[in-house]
């Protein structure tokens, strides 16, 4: 048995889960679905009681301030979250002028939350992609299985439409996901795969 001081260095690494990249970025093993029709509301919601019902699944497409606290109290979280349908992991923010070693801590917290979800038992965990420019592509994939259903953003993308689109075609090729949960604007015409689309709702709140 480990000593309490092991413990609490492990708790500290967060390295408990198991990797296959040369980051040790935690592995989300795919999840299977009941039914593709999930029911999104943001995390942001996790208190209304009218809205955060057990047959609603939970995403992070809003600001980072929101849910930081998912990976820093994560037992806490876990027992809030564990009670909805599906849950995406969280969308820490990939900006392109983020100093790298950023990028990558964005990754890790992404993919260390889905693990530990799926750890504690937690039903459904679809993994959220998301990228910056070319630099981005040796890391912000890792951590996925292929053939894995994933969830992606496109927010804030339509002025960005070609640095967006050269990281999709690259998430395809890397990932091969069997289903893409698409949340915001309307997805782009060239955008291949198979992909259900969840409409941002501005005028009505996040939805």
């Amino acid at each position: 048995m480990k000593s309490k001081e092991a413990r609490q260095d492990q708790k500290l690494l967060r390295n408990q889960f198991q990797s296959f990249n040369y980051l040790d970025i935690p592995t989300i093993k795919k999840s299977e679905l009941k039914s593709m029709n999930l029911k999104f509301i943001g995390c942001d919601q996790l208190t209304n009681k009218k809205r955060a019902t057990e047959d609603k699944s939970i995403h992070f497409f809003v600001d980072d301030y929101d849910f930081n606290k998912v990976y820093n109290n994560p037992e806490k979280y876990y027992k809030i979250l564990a009670k909805f349908e599906a849950v995406l992991t969280p969308d820490f923010s990939l900006y392109t002028d983020m100093p790298l070693i950023i990028q990558m801590y964005s990754i890790f917290k992404n993919r260390w939350c889905g693990a530990y979800w799926q750890n504690k038992g937690l039903r459904t965990v679809i993994p959220t992609i998301t990228w910056g420019d070319e630099k981005s592509y040796d890391f912000c994939f890792l951590g996925i299985e292929e053939g894995s259903i994933v969830a992606i953003s496109t927010l804030n993308t339509c002025k960005e439409k070609e640095l967006f689109m050269k990281g999709y075609n690259r998430m395809l090729e890397v990932i091969k996901p069997q289903l893409i949960y698409c949340y915001g604007v309307k997805p782009f015409p060239k955008m291949e795969g198979n992909i259900l689309w969840i409409e941002y709702l501005s005028k009505a709140g996040r939805c």
